[in-house]
């Protein structure tokens, strides 16, 4: 079977299936639920049920298994999927051909930033960009690294901005800005002092560290590989959901860290903080524009991504 064959086979019939079925078929199964479903589309659970049964009855067969609370493609149904992923995805190519062409920018688009450009630095470029496309609408979703990839695979995201390699060949990444992480420490402790620390010399002092799916720590994790290290060589003191929670935690006294300094820029400011390099460990990164490769970006997304481009380059903010 065929596109065209797929196609004709529902326009062909008495009843006519709309892309906005298979949105919310496609929808469910990239939530794993219905009611997951229903709140991302602004849609009642009945109704997302009703959709889903029409489909049934079209198709004549189960095309998604209800265990408890989480739902799951049949093989039929998953079949569908494919399908419904590539209709969906041409109706979405024509309707951005057809407003480039018009010259016509607007819509709602949902990006995503992992803690430092979800948190300090889209923040800073959205509101220049919404002055040239007033008629854009920007939702911006902070989490963590992994679960940003992940958003913008499921296609609840139209792109992001993460500081870790994604490892699928799904995804596109572009280099934007190069971030110089940094130790962190108060102000009265004993290091404060010094422009920069031997390595080895982390090991004996209370670490913070983020939580795994952060793509400061698998930076840092990467980076420690590379000098002979590994997490087991510190001292752990505590693992944090967030790259505030562990500011606080220096702050606090209850350990060191390595951060942005875009995370601490007031701090360091004020004197609160203090900022040191680690000799013998290469701490820079780069934040990246992540998209997933067989998506065609709507003309806002697509505005949006040219603009953050040219006002960001890998030599720094």
């Amino acid at each position: 079977m065929d596109l065209l064959k797929t196609i004709e086979k529902i326009y062909g019939s008495d009843y006519h299936m709309d892309l906005w079925q298979l949105k919310i078929f496609k929808k469910v199964i990239d939530l794993e639920g219905f009611s997951r479903a229903a709140e991302a589309i602004h849609l009642t659970q009945p109704t997302v049920s009703s959709h889903i049964r029409d489909l049934e009855a079209h198709f004549g067969c189960r095309l998604i298994d209800r265990m408890g609370k989480t739902a799951k493609p049949t093989r039929a149904g998953e079949l569908l999927y494919e399908y419904a992923d590539r209709m969906l995805g041409l109706a979405a190519e024509t309707e951005s051909a057809v407003a480039e062409f018009l010259g016509h920018i607007s819509g709602q688009i949902a990006i995503g930033g992992s803690t430092i450009p979800g948190g300090y630095i889209l923040p800073r470029q959205i509101g220049g960009f919404t002055r040239t496309y007033p008629e854009v609408r920007i939702r911006l979703h902070v989490s963590d690294t992994r679960q940003i990839i992940d958003d913008v695979l499921a296609g609840r995201l139209d792109f992001g901005m993460v500081g870790a390699e994604a490892e699928t060949d799904r995804i596109v990444q572009k280099a934007l800005i190069r971030d110089e992480m940094r130790l962190i420490v108060r102000t009265d402790h004993p290091w404060a002092d010094r422009r920069e620390i031997e390595l080895d010399r982390l090991c004996s002092q209370p670490f913070l560290l983020r939580e795994p799916g952060s793509g400061t720590r698998k930076s840092l994790e990467k980076q420690l590989a590379r000098a002979g290290f590994n997490m087991d060589s510190f001292t752990v003191a505590a693992e944090l959901g967030s790259t505030a929670a562990v500011i606080q935690g220096i702050k606090s006294g209850m350990g060191i860290s390595i951060l942005s300094p875009i995370a601490v820029e007031d701090e360091l400011k004020s004197g609160s903080l203090k900022a040191l390099s680690v000799t013998g460990l290469d701490l820079s990164r780069h934040f990246y524009l992540t998209t997933r490769r067989e998506r065609t970006p709507s003309p806002a997304a697509r505005a949006l991504m040219d603009y953050l481009e040219k006002q960001m380059a890998p030599e720094g903010l």
